[in-house]
């Protein structure tokens, strides 16, 4: 795990003193990404409500990395019961926040972008704090699980149109979580 910081921490100054030479080329970090959406998880078998935040900060020519939060949350219903019991809706409900690092590759001049758009490609990396509440023993009594998952990745693809050289709008469709949200650069 050592050698992952450190190599992380050296790649990182190394990327943002390349960033710093090429100054010629169009920047994209300083830029915060707010987005709402959807995503698509198939053990719920329905899209959920998601909101997403990012910061974004230049590394290299066209790439930028950005540590990232995300929220959704999920209930479901079972109406259950028995002669013992009775009959009632019991709960289940899951939140779940992805935090991490993305990375992310603009292919403005493959494409030949004009300055009011941009193009990329990006990759999430990070993990998931889970909590999950549900009724237990069908008695009411409630049991509460949280924790984090090993690992969380989601891959996107995206555009932004600037509206001005401070607000843009960007669409970001995703493996599992696609937002449509404002791009505010500093």
């Amino acid at each position: 795990m050592k050698k992952a910081v450190i190599t992380f921490s050296l790649s990182f100054i190394f990327f943002v003193g390349i960033a710093q030479e090429n100054t010629d080329a169009e920047q994209y970090g300083k830029t915060l990404n707010l987005g709402i959406g959807i995503g698509y998880y198939g053990y719920v078998g329905h899209p959920l409500p998601v909101a997403s935040i990012n910061f974004e900060f230049d590394v290299a020519r066209n790439f930028t990395l950005a540590p990232f939060i995300g929220f959704y949350s999920y209930t479901n219903y079972q109406y259950w019961g028995d002669y013992d019991r009775p009959y009632k809706n019991y709960s289940y409900r899951e939140t779940v926040v992805p935090v991490g690092m993305r990375g992310t590759y603009y292919f403005d001049q493959l494409f030949r972008a004009g300055s009011k758009w941009d193009f990329y490609a990006s990759a999430d990396i990070g993990f998931a704090i889970r909590t999950v509440t549900w009724e237990t023993e069908y008695n009411g009594t409630r049991k509460l699980s949280k924790g984090a998952s090993p690992l969380y990745l989601d891959g996107h693809i995206g555009a932004e149109y600037h509206m001005n050289d401070r607000v843009g709008l960007f669409l970001d469709l995703s493996t599992g979580i696609s937002t449509f949200g404002f791009a505010f650069h500093f």
